[in-house]
């Protein structure tokens, strides 16, 4: 019948009443959430007993992204104090929200479904369907990822729900996964990405984020998954939440906002982070982390930094700043002292995995930093840092792409880093502790190399040094080392 697509039955409507629209009935529907969740078996059985072209069909998109964002707000977690806190009775408003999630994920579920089916109906005479509206979309995306993970606020049940919420979503917008979901289907498609940071952009102000212990989690995970050249475009929304993440006071936060920043700098062309100063604000909010003492964070800050300062080098270049004020310099320079002072393991491995980055992008200009260099260097190389020698290991590193860089200041300091690398020779070969064989020749190869490398550019000076070491060594692993230096061309 003509009337079938426009006409729905309600449960409460008696017989001879005139049908309400789908509009009206969604409004209502989403009023009677916001006042008592009760209602939520109600619009169950509406959504149930509804035709599906009567709900895409006479529903503006305007109704149906009223009742999503009702239905996300239903099942959201307990919120917290402003400055994190949580309130009283936690354990049982945690409970009742995975228990409210479950039947708002069934009922996005069942209102995705009806939407699809309308899609793919088609009456005599009537306009086809169109899609289903990107809000309501975004909401039920917000609401999937909010519950998809082990959290408080989640039970087995309701992450399996929101774990099907998200499969349905992905087939609902005819993409084969969550990333063409959020990003589209080609480079010139625009996908669902910009929705969602629309509607959590009121969730990620100053004075809002911890009040949703969610949202944090939902913007990072989503960010993440949205890479270069869709990122780009959404700049001026991704960008001021993960610097606000970045600034808490709390570590877990600021590794978090950091990351988030990391992928922002490799996924958002240089030209586009230079304007307006943005690099250099970015640069900023890394540089004052380096004074923290968590080793989490001092990589994820030194991770980001190695690919932040190639930019921020550019935009400098441009603006006719000349390399005095280099941001190389800069970070390499209170690496180093914080090196030189550094007793924590965690944070010396840190700091010595990163450092052979820096040396090698300074090239000739790292004899800026020889002095303190130098000094970190031997200092390192005296001290095992546990089983793994991560920290003497990347030491090594360093000093092979020192020399490599800045051979010519070299034979000057032969006798402090030839003392200092038969030394480690020595100390790999004889000790006893738990260094598994693996680590101990790895050790004792790269020693060797940079012995090599300190030979060539002090024209054959090592080995004259060493052909007396070589003859009256009697441990046949360190004759070998030794052997291979004399052997070198």
């Amino acid at each position: 019948m003509a009337g079938s697509s426009s006409r729905s039955p309600s449960p409460e409507r008696g017989p001879g009443a005139a049908a309400p629209s789908a509009e009206q009935a969604l409004l209502r529907a989403g009023l009677a959430l916001s006042e008592r969740p009760a209602a939520l078996r109600e619009l169950a059985a509406l959504l149930e007993a509804a035709e599906p072209r009567w709900l895409l069909g006479s529903a503006g998109s305007a109704a149906l992204a009223r009742l999503a964002a009702a239905l996300g707000g239903l099942a959201a977690p307990p919120r917290r104090e402003r400055d994190g806190a949580e309130p009283p009775g936690r354990d049982a408003a945690l409970a009742a929200a995975a228990e409210r999630a479950e039947r708002v994920g069934a009922a996005f579920l069942l209102l995705l479904r009806k939407l699809e089916d309308a899609r793919g109906q088609r009456s005599p005479g009537a306009a086809a369907a169109g899609p289903v509206p990107q809000r309501v979309l975004g909401h039920a995306f917000i609401f999937a990822v909010t519950h998809k993970d082990e959290r408080p606020w989640t039970t087995a049940r309701s992450r399996a729900v929101a774990q099907e919420l998200l499969e349905r979503l992905v087939r609902a917008a005819d993409c084969g996964s969550v990333d063409e979901f959020l990003r589209g289907k080609e480079e010139d498609e625009e996908g669902r990405f910009g929705v969602v940071m629309g509607l959590l952009k009121q969730e990620l102000t100053k004075d809002t984020w911890k009040c949703n212990p969610a949202s944090k989690d939902v913007f990072s995970w989503t960010l993440l998954r949205v890479s270069r050249p869709w990122l780009c475009p959404h700049l001026e929304q991704v960008l001021p939440p993960a610097l606000l993440l970045s600034d808490d006071f709390q570590e877990e936060n600021k590794v978090l906002g950091v990351r988030c920043l990391h992928h922002i700098v490799l996924n958002v062309p240089g030209a586009d982070l230079c304007q307006f100063n943005r690099a250099q604000v970015v640069f900023h909010a890394l540089y004052n982390h380096l004074y923290s003492r968590e080793a989490p964070l001092i990589q994820a800050v030194l991770l980001c930094l190695l690919d932040l300062l190639p930019v921020l080098e550019r935009c400098q270049r441009r603006q006719g700043q000349g390399r005095a004020t280099s941001p190389w310099d800069q970070v390499l320079q209170l690496v180093l002292t914080h090196m030189e002072a550094e007793h924590r393991l965690a944070l010396r491995r840190v700091y010595a995995g990163s450092l052979p980055a820096f040396v090698t992008r300074l090239g000739i200009h790292i004899v800026r930093h020889l002095k303190r260099l130098e000094r970190v260097i031997l200092g390192y190389l005296e001290v095992s840092d546990g089983p793994g020698e991560e920290a003497r290991l990347g030491i090594l590193e360093t000093l092979q792409c020192t020399i490599e860089h800045a051979w010519p200041r070299m034979p000057c300091r032969l006798p402090v880093l030839l003392k200092a690398l038969l030394r480690l020779l020595w100390d790999v070969h004889t000790e006893r502790g738990p260094t598994p064989e693996p680590i101990r020749a790895a050790l004792m190869h790269r020693a060797t190399q940079c012995l090599i490398l300190l030979d060539r550019c002090c024209q054959g000076r090592v080995k004259v040094l060493l052909a007396g070491v070589h003859s009256s060594c009697e441990e046949q692993r360190l004759r070998e080392c030794l052997r291979k230096v004399q052997e070198s061309t």
